[in-house]
């Protein structure tokens, strides 16, 4: 069965099937084209409103999160369903608590039970209209938009950084501006400096000084702008190579400088025996030899890598303790106890504190029964890609609902075809 939803001229399918992937471990071969950051185009379609919409986006991403944003910004509605998207429900909170009108801003089930309290207090604070049409501290919004005045507010910024990132791109239209006062330790801290670059890039001085950001009152220059591809979609492709016989994958676009924080993979993944050799035309995989050692980091500024790393050290045998997760309970599933579950069918029993600061395995695999279970996803994109490099240890994986992928990546299951993987509706 398909379910077809019309957004903005395109239509999301999502599928009621599973995909079973078979691949070996050959030589991983081929050209990739990688989505466009899901991270700056959703930015970019607040920064561009803002700026009335003058300038021209090229290469905007076709994911679900964005045709969602783009659709709720194109259209009239007064009320506005989010789906999954938690980077749409929170920078339109913002964006619409400064826009004449009244709005209910909603979403799924999953989304109803993700936190929004910080973000409303801080723009309540500051004078915009904002109260729960449901459960306290969570959505569905109402939200009803006008004038609102800048100064200073204070935000709980281990929460969620897109909080913060909503109150940076609407600053500049507060009257006098904005000063954010960050307490507690800082999450994803590289996609504050990446709404920060961009509204720089837009004409926005921002000003880092401590915990505080201060932002002007000041109009934003509307200019063209190209979306550069997106560097967590290239951590399933590292992935791949690194658990390859050997790798020569070509994977178009990227940059060695980028604003994105996930830019760190070449480092990371030497450690994994996979090199990274840049041209004009993108980056070079290349699969080199390197000691398998345990594997430990903090990921407080690259959560989106967690799930992809935790199940490469799983099929390589690598023991690893990870830091800076604890934002994973509130994304688009509990990934922490989605990745527990699902790590036990492959034999690993991964260990985490309550609150979810830490993960970690010892690098103990038990037996497994075979055929795997399948891979259920949580409708979760991530959870999708990152076990799928697994079908080149273990035979016949199956992954549950694989549509969930057009979240952030809807050409995957193609370009893993052009890569050589058998995928098998079942």
């Amino acid at each position: 069965m398909r379910k077809f939803i019309l957004l903005s001229g395109h239509i999301l399918i999502f599928y009621n099937m599973r995909y079973q992937l078979a691949r070996s471990r050959a030589s991983l071969t081929g050209e990739i084209c990688l989505p466009a950051s899901k991270s700056i185009s959703n930015r970019l379609l607040i920064i561009d409103a803002l700026a009335r919409g003058s300038g021209e986006i090229s290469n905007l991403s076709d994911s679900d999160d964005t045709l969602i944003l783009k659709d709720a910004l194109a259209g009239n509605k007064r009320e506005i369903d989010a789906g999954h998207a938690g980077t749409a429900m929170r920078f339109l909170t913002a964006y619409l608590s400064i826009l004449p009108g009244e709005w209910l801003l909603t979403g799924s089930e999953r989304m109803k039970n993700r936190p929004i309290r910080e973000l409303v207090m801080a723009l309540n604070s500051l004078g915009a209209g904002i109260s729960y049409a449901g459960r306290e501290g969570f959505p569905p919004l109402l939200i009803k938009g006008k004038k609102v005045n800048g100064g200073e507010v204070s935000i709980d910024s281990s929460v969620s950084s897109q909080f913060i990132s909503a109150l940076m791109m609407i600053a500049p239209s507060l009257t006098g501006g904005l000063i954010l006062h960050l307490d507690n330790e800082t999450v994803s801290s590289s996609y504050i400096r990446l709404t920060a670059n961009l509204m720089g890039d837009f004409g926005i001085p921002v000003e880092f000084s401590g915990n505080s950001i201060t932002l002007p009152e000041k109009s934003y220059h509307a200019i063209p702008y190209t979306v550069e591809p997106d560097w967590s979609a290239a951590s399933y492709w590292y992935s791949m190579a690194a658990v390859s016989d050997g790798a020569d994958l070509h994977l178009k676009g990227l940059n060695k400088v980028s604003y994105q924080g996930d830019a760190v993979l070449p480092g990371i993944f030497m450690q994994f025996g996979v090199a990274t050799e840049f041209s004009s035309a993108g980056l070079q995989l290349r699969r080199v030899t390197s000691p398998s050692t345990a594997f430990n980091f903090d990921f407080t500024d690259n959560p989106d890598l967690v799930q992809t790393m935790a199940i490469l050290c799983g099929v390589t045998d690598r023991p690893f303790h990870f830091t800076g997760t604890r934002t994973l309970k509130i994304k688009e599933t509990d990934r922490i106890s989605a990745l527990d579950i699902e790590l036990q069918k492959l034999g690993i029993n991964i260990s985490s504190d309550p609150e979810g600061n830490w993960i970690s395995w010892n690098g103990c695999r038990r037996k497994i029964d075979t055929p795997v279970a399948p891979i259920e996803t949580y409708q979760d994109h991530r959870m999708a890609m990152a076990f799928t490099p697994a079908a080149m240890c273990i035979s016949g994986l199956v992954i549950d609902d694989p549509g969930v992928v057009s979240k952030s990546y809807p050409s995957f299951w193609e370009d893993l075809k052009i890569a050589g993987f058998e995928i098998s509706p079942i």
